[in-house]
């Protein structure tokens, strides 16, 4: 690969009936259709699946939710809560778009940089 070439984006993948407990550090996209316990930190988009569970903190630049989280989110872009998602977490982002017959709990926070938000 030559130096003037990009890196290629990597897609991440934890599937259905697997547990993760601790911290996942990504270089590019993550879908999530099992279940994490920890904290997850991507520099792309995070995909969670309808069967997906976030325990902890997702920390992206921008989150596609379409199963459950709780805990702390901190998107640098735009959050979409998909019909079937169910939340209860305290959510920095730029952007937000809710799909009806999602629920969320919690609080969210327009107003400043996802890198300035308390707890970063």
């Amino acid at each position: 690969m030559s130096a003037n070439q990009e890196t290629p984006v990597r897609n991440n993948l934890i599937g259905n009936g697997t547990t993760i407990k601790g911290e996942i550090n990504a270089t590019g996209d993550v879908r999530i259709d099992g279940t994490i316990i920890g904290t997850i930190k991507s520099t792309g988009k995070i995909v969670i699946g309808q069967q997906g569970v976030v325990e902890g903190e997702m920390l992206c630049n921008s989150a596609d939710i379409s199963g459950q989280v709780k805990g702390t989110i901190r998107v640098e872009e735009l959050t979409t809560l998909k019909s079937t998602s169910r939340l209860e977490v305290e959510l920095y982002t730029k952007q937000l778009f809710i799909e009806v017959g999602a629920i969320f709990t919690g609080k969210c926070d327009m107003t400043q940089k996802v890198a300035e938000a308390p707890g970063k």
